[in-house]
């Protein structure tokens, strides 16, 4: 008889839910945190007197450090586990927000903003490892969907909270505040997780369905034997090109509304609003609509690249971002884009655990990251030199629409079934 069946009334439980939670808040606290620094860039330029290339050199230090950070902490994990793995990423990027406030040059921004990259890179590759320990692989990407919202929710509140905070206290007490929030998840988080196998509120019939796909070895994997797959080259390509993308968004879009629409600081909040609520309906879709599609017997690789596929080619509308008169339409259209990327995100994030087994997600989830960082450096850096010389954010957009049809073409080349690596 089936793991899902052993109860009488075919449920399971919800355990694994609540830890999914868990997940969503701090996924929703890390975003808080990195885009306090994108809300205020307006008046930050005038305060400090910054040109475009010195806020995109600044914002250049936290990911040279996620990317070193996203390298090792997949590791880290992978070998102390993710209660004690996340508690430590935690409780240090909560400390380096809240270093924000005592800067006041550029190399001490720079500096902040290094030691946050390096603290949040634990995140994701942390929440993917949870969700591959607490969820069967037919309900990871619904689970991946869930938790990723919370960068949606957290680009909501930002919006919302930072400028009200700012009026109302200064621009130090943004960072001070956002950060402290940290701290708090981090009582609930160690109060709350366990393994599976030791959680005290977790039922047999639960635990016998998170243990429902067929075992895997336990064996550890080191780095020479992941390097060499093409899984691993796809999955690498794949978030080269679009992570950097949303990052991209995350830095640039406070600016691009401001400079494009007169946006100022205390009118963000309901286009950001808009933008970010249509982000989470994506995340959240785009992970249902790969699991439904499994679930109704879909293969792996159809359900998700269906999903996927989908999601990139609602992407594409925002290349006519910079054609249009109506700031609403602008919102509409990076909105939709929004949507499509976290929807897009949820399903690729989820094909790290369909290749790998769970011993080495948090590793492929850190590469992942890293390489996602290392486009975001990239793009960073060609936009500083195309604003401080054109003004215009037509071809940057171009890039963006164009990046997701490419990252998938890519995948499919090299990982045409999603097989599982053979690691």
């Amino acid at each position: 008889m089936p793991a899902e069946q052993t109860q009488p009334s075919g449920a399971p439980g919800r355990y694994r839910w609540v830890i999914c939670a868990l997940l969503f808040f701090a996924t929703t606290i890390s975003y808080i945190d990195r885009q306090v620094f994108g809300i205020l860039a307006p008046e930050m330029k005038k305060i400090f007197g910054w040109t475009d290339t010195n806020y995109t050199d600044i914002v250049f230090w936290f990911e040279v450090a996620y990317a070193v950070g996203q390298l090792l902490a997949g590791r880290f994990l992978d070998r102390i586990g993710t209660f004690l793995g996340f508690a430590i990423a935690m409780f240090f990027w909560s400390g380096a927000s809240m270093l924000h406030a005592a800067m006041g040059s550029i190399a001490g921004f720079g500096l902040a903003r290094f030691l946050l990259g390096l603290g949040e890179s634990g995140n994701f590759p942390a929440s993917i490892k949870t969700v591959a320990e607490w969820f069967p692989k037919k309900e990871r990407a619904l689970a991946t969907g869930v938790f990723n919202a919370g960068s949606n929710v957290g680009a909501i509140v930002a919006p919302l909270a930072v400028p009200w905070i700012y009026v109302s206290w200064g621009w130090q007490w943004a960072f001070i505040a956002t950060g402290a929030i940290g701290l708090v998840w981090l009582v609930f988080w160690l109060r709350a997780f366990r393994q599976p196998e030791k959680h005290p509120r977790l039922s047999p019939g639960e635990l016998a369905y998170i243990r429902s796909d067929p075992a895997e070895s336990l064996e550890k994997i080191p780095w020479f034997r992941l390097l060499p797959h093409r899984q691993t080259v796809a999955y690498v390509l794949a978030k080269f090109l679009t992570d950097s993308i949303w990052r991209w968004y995350l830095y640039l879009l406070p600016l691009f509304f401001n400079t494009t629409f007169k946006l100022d600081i205390k009118s963000f909040g309901p286009p950001f609003l808009l933008i970010y609520c249509l982000a989470d309906v994506g995340s959240i879709g785009g992970g249902w609509l790969s699991s439904h599609l499994i679930k109704r017997g879909w293969s792996v690789n159809a359900g998700r690249k269906t999903a996927m596929l989908v999601c990139a080619i609602c992407v594409v509308p925002v290349v006519l971002v910079t054609q249009v008169s109506g700031m609403w339409t602008a919102v509409w259209l990076v909105g939709l884009a929004a949507a499509a990327h976290q929807g897009w995100s949820a399903n690729l994030y989820t094909t790290a655990s369909d290749m790998f087994p769970k011993q080495a997600v948090g590793s492929m989830v850190g590469l992942g990251g890293m390489a996602g960082a290392l486009g975001a450096m990239g793009i960073l850096k060609l936009t500083g030199y195309i604003l401080e010389r054109t003004g215009s954010y037509t071809v940057l957009f171009l890039i963006a629409g164009s990046a997701y049809l490419i990252a998938l073409a890519i995948l499919h080349a090299l990982a045409p079934k999603l097989e599982p690596a053979k690691v």
